[in-house]
């Protein structure tokens, strides 16, 4: 495969990084900046693809079926953490997650077996700069999960050292809690993943987060009931003013999604439109040696999407369409999974 190499200085990748940051910069300008970070965005791929590779081999030894993606992130998502205030002093070559390698187990446990391997292994050239365990301590707004990130280091391919890798380790139960988010925000034009949502819906969610990692034998999210039957009782008030279940389903039922047809894929750039009027996924795919290609698609989709809040994109890599539905049901408008741990927490005595 034809991997992106870096072409910029750090010095040059951050400038651009402050020129994005900035309301008043001109168009000329954010061009030219997006061309540096789409370069570097894409420089990602092949130390993303090293750590996903190592990722699935233990994943799998641990659970037959873990799921196993990889991302780039979304230039929307870049710039916004970039101007966010607890953020914005971070330059665009220290943020962490611009590549991101994901594994979704079946269990609690069985995130805590794997976080153990990652954090005993010896040996590693890649130096682990930084773990964050929304786990053991779950985020105010309830989003639990584990993130470790890692510096490339490579004597092979030391063009890339020095770039950072975030891995995501989550159970499924945190997943879907963390996908239902995502679609939420798509649907209702909120920004709960970055508290900024309707406080009823932020609610929701905070109380249902807590409810889930009691089922998991994990830590109560901070703020919410610690009586089981007082924390059971305001979940079901929340599900039946929201209207969680019947506003789910008619998103699920109301898109249409467009599909590949070739095989043996391994990028795929998932296009969401839901405005009204159109209401559609469109799903390009890559071959493993178009990865390039697929980085450059991916900016333009980024660009004739505007910013506009009834439209996302991303591209994910993926070794098929089933893993990618299963690691993007937000994209999919696909909330089953959610609504079954939520019904199952709902029939259960508290």
């Amino acid at each position: 495969m034809d991997w992106t190499i870096p072409k910029y200085k750090k010095s040059q990748v951050d400038k651009a990084g402050e020129i994005l940051a900035k309301e008043n910069s001109t168009s000329e300008q954010r061009e030219i900046a997006l061309a540096v970070l789409n370069n570097w965005r894409s420089a990602h791929n092949f130390p993303m693809n090293t750590f996903q590779i190592r990722l699935r081999r233990l994943s799998k030894k641990i659970d037959k079926g873990a799921l196993v993606v990889q991302r780039l992130k979304r230039v929307p998502s870049i710039i916004k953490k970039l101007r966010r205030k607890q953020t914005q002093t971070m330059n665009l070559s220290q943020m962490q997650d611009i590549g991101g390698c994901r594994t979704v187990l079946s269990d609690a446990e069985m995130v805590k077996k794997l976080v153990g391997i990652y954090k005993k292994s010896r040996g590693l050239k890649h130096k682990r700069v930084n773990e964050k365990d929304y786990v053991q301590k779950p985020k105010p707004d309830g989003y639990r999960s584990v993130h470790l990130m890692y510096r490339y280091k490579s004597d092979k391919k030391s063009t890339y050292d020095g770039l950072l890798i975030e891995i995501q380790i989550r159970s499924k139960i945190q997943h879907a809690w963390a996908t239902a988010v995502e679609t939420v925000d798509l649907f209702t034009k909120q920004a709960i993943k970055s508290n900024e949502g309707r406080e009823d819906w932020m609610d929701f969610f905070k109380l249902l987060a807590s409810a889930f990692a009691k089922m998991e034998g994990e830590f109560s999210v901070p703020g919410c009931p610690i009586d089981a039957q007082e924390l059971h009782d305001k979940i079901k008030e929340k599900v039946g003013s929201l209207k969680v279940f019947p506003k789910m389903n008619s998103w699920t039922k109301a898109i249409k999604i467009v599909e590949p047809k070739m095989k043996e894929l391994h990028f795929f750039l998932l296009e969401l439109d839901v405005s009204s009027e159109n209401e559609q996924l469109q799903i390009r795919g890559y071959k493993k040696e178009s990865g390039q290609l697929a980085t450059e698609h991916y900016l333009q989709a980024e660009k004739d999407q505007g910013g506009c809040p009834d439209k996302d994109a991303v591209l994910v890599g993926a070794d098929s369409i089933d893993e990618l539905k299963k690691a993007y049901p937000n994209y999919f408008i696909d909330t089953t999974s959610f609504l079954d741990y939520l019904r199952t927490y709902l029939s259960s005595k508290p």
